[in-house]
């Protein structure tokens, strides 16, 4: 309770929810309730609220849209900071936008082609923050977060404040700096180029049509459940090995791409945990290749 308090001392009571369901803040619709659930409004608060937790050595981990990530169901022990609609401000100048962490990247690329700036529609599609495509260097359709990230603005564990260039953002294949050294991705500057804004909003549509041809966006899933094996891609070798519409309760590799995960509808985190669990093997013993989960895994499974 006390910590409780003092997070509603720090981000206003409103901000600040108890025993909150995760399966309202992932995209995969999955998960058991967050202890504490906070939503900050500026730096400071993400400050104050991770120095709480660390002076009083209470778990914490940081989300954007949960675009990404599977919550056991028994929940999550400790604080979510959810970085999000209360820090999505984007802002264009010249050739550049800079968008905070909480940016939705489909808003972030909707603001580019509006100021005839293009380079981002890749990202169009893409479910998830600004924050997230940071962390992971997000990409889809020949395009990543590493060709248009100018600088970005992180919060180390310590509590200090860094503008890290491109070049050290370490932006690798669903990788970066942040992740590795567990900082918090607070915003980003984007470099793009002058367009055609009609060029740039067809190709935008084109992606769009592509997705929801390919992918089971009827359904709760966290995008692509594995990496990319060098040499291989995933949805291909869980096709060949047979398992396409494979299912563990109501959780099921997508008919329509091999790649998701999808929710049918009453999914529990367990079930997708098994359902991985099931193909990474499968495609092991077949192909000799391990895939490896590209979904991030928090809380009490």
């Amino acid at each position: 309770m006390e910590l409780y308090t003092r997070l509603c001392e720090v981000a206003g009571a409103e901000n600040v929810l108890a025993n909150e369901p995760m399966n309202r803040h992932t995209t995969f619709r999955i998960g058991g309730p967050a202890d504490l659930f906070v939503m900050p409004a500026s730096t400071e608060e993400i400050r104050e609220i991770i120095g709480l937790c660390r002076t009083e050595s209470v778990p914490y981990y940081v989300i954007g849209n949960g675009s990404n990530l599977l919550v056991g169901d028994k929940g999550y022990r400790g604080v979510i900071i959810q970085i999000y609609k209360r820090m999505n401000q984007i802002q264009v100048e010249n050739e550049k936008i800079c968008a905070q962490a909480g940016a939705l990247l489909s808003r972030t690329a909707s603001a580019a082609c509006e100021a005839s700036l293009t380079g981002m529609e890749f990202a169009s599609g893409i479910p998830g923050t600004v924050g997230g495509a940071l962390r992971m260097n997000a990409g889809a359709y020949g395009g990543e977060m590493k060709q248009i990230v100018e600088s970005a603005k992180v919060l180390t564990t310590e509590g200090e404040i860094l503008n890290l260039s491109l070049e050290e953002l370490g932006l690798g294949y669903r990788t970066s700096v942040i992740s590795k050294n567990d900082y918090v991705a607070l915003g980003a500057v984007l470099s793009l180029r002058q367009g055609n804004r009609d060029e740039i909003r067809s190709r935008m549509e084109e992606l769009k049509e592509k997705r929801v041809e390919k992918q089971p966006l009827e359904y709760g899933s966290a995008g692509s459940t594995f990496k990319r094996p060098e040499g291989y891609f995933a949805g291909k070798l869980i096709q060949d090995a047979g398992l396409c519409g494979y299912r563990v309760g109501d959780a099921q590799v997508s008919e329509k791409h091999c790649g998701f995960v999808i929710n049918r509808g009453n999914a529990t985190a367990a079930d997708v945990l098994r359902l991985m669990q099931d193909v990474a093997e499968r495609v092991q013993e077949k192909f000799g290749v391990r895939l490896e989960p590209e979904v991030k895994k928090i809380g009490e499974f």
